[in-house]
């Protein structure tokens, strides 16, 4: 959890992503920037075609190994893009997870046999309607664009030198990630998986970084496996304390958020914090597998604010959270449905909610 830290960088990182996008080589809405380790703008990214930019380097060992997915081999550091043969429509994108299969390592992230063209250093995507697929990104992403969809792409990021995502949708508008895998090559305490706004998530799966999600408004994650975050002893955003990790986190002032049929467990980290750490309204918890942090899913507003239209229904809890407490609310806040949540290992319900500070 790092409220405070997103809190006070939220409207610094958008200005920021404004400047470096003004900053940055613009082809086709692909800006690329122009920091340390960035490339040079490669039109191809946005238009569908499959490249391997030049100057391509094999990603750092030692960060998360992405579940099963091979990169495409580069063949020279100047290798010819090839195109993919032209459809009449970009591919519908078809479920995958058999109906009320847990989401797991088998059934998220990129799909088997796609093969990945590596994208070099951080990109912006401002072509609205954009179709992303089959990419891996060895870089930060950021999203501008109208209805941009990434599907079957593998997000690794780059060495961090500031708080950074593997992926930003907060500037964005309907974006949809389909079948993607989110593992920093270079784990960090300042990377988190996605800083999402305005986005549906399907099939995603996502590890390896401190938090898993962080959400504004408009965010909806489903059938996605968000496990095995990563801890460190000390984090510059928690004045030099150990790490608070969070499978999603949402921040005050933020609402409409839907976690659908997810399987959401932070039980491997010594000292996670949440599995949802919450200060939004209007937010539906239906159907996950959920387990770990202190306490599993934690309603606080954050600041004097009442917490409204929370709905947790259907989900199975585990016993790994510190204090045996599957749910937390502050005082100001209140469950609207609280039904159908069972222990995952007996099927019996849930204890009541304790409710404090």
């Amino acid at each position: 959890m790092r409220t405070t830290r997103l809190l006070e960088n939220r409207s610094d990182r958008i200005i920021a992503a404004a400047v470096v996008a003004l900053v940055g080589v613009t082809v086709l809405g692909v800006a690329v920037w122009g920091g340390p380790g960035s490339t040079e703008a490669d039109p191809n990214v946005a238009a569908g075609v499959d490249v391997q930019p030049s100057g391509s380097v094999a990603a750092t060992a030692g960060g998360p190994s992405p579940s099963g997915v091979k990169p495409r081999p580069s063949t020279s550091a100047t290798a010819t893009p090839t195109k993919r043969p032209p459809s009449a429509s970009p591919k519908t994108s078809r479920p995958r997870t058999p109906a009320g299969a847990k989401p797991d390592a088998t059934n998220t992230g990129v799909r088997p046999g796609v093969q990945l063209a590596v994208v070099n250093g951080n990109v912006t995507f401002s072509t609205s309607g954009a179709v992303v697929e089959g990419k891996e990104f060895r870089g930060f992403v950021h999203v501008t664009g109208r209805n941009i969809t990434f599907r079957n792409c593998l997000f690794r990021g780059g060495v961090a030198t500031n708080n950074e995502f593997l992926l930003t949708t907060v500037r964005g508008t309907n974006t949809v990630v389909e079948d993607s895998e989110f593992a920093p090559a270079h784990p960090s305490a300042r990377i988190d998986g996605i800083w999402a706004q305005n986005v549906s998530i399907y099939r995603a799966n996502i590890h390896g970084s401190v938090d898993g999600v962080k959400t504004g408004s408009n965010v909806l994650i489903q059938d996605s496996f968000i496990h095995d975050l990563t801890w460190f002893a000390s984090d510059p955003n928690q004045g030099g304390g150990e790490t608070h990790n969070d499978g999603v986190q949402s921040l005050p002032g933020d609402t409409k958020l839907t976690l659908r049929h997810n399987t959401i467990d932070v039980s491997s980290l010594p000292a996670a914090n949440a599995a949802l750490q919450n200060a939004a309204t209007e937010v539906r918890i239906e159907n996950n597998w959920l387990d770990g942090g202190q306490c599993t899913l934690n309603f606080h507003p954050g600041n004097s604010s009442r917490l409204t239209s929370l709905y947790v229904v259907g989900n199975r809890f585990g016993r790994h959270s510190y204090y045996r407490c599957p749910i937390l609310l502050s005082t100001q806040s209140s469950l609207a449905e609280n039904s159908g949540n069972v222990w995952v290992d007996t099927n019996q319900p849930i204890p009541a909610p304790q409710q404090h500070n």
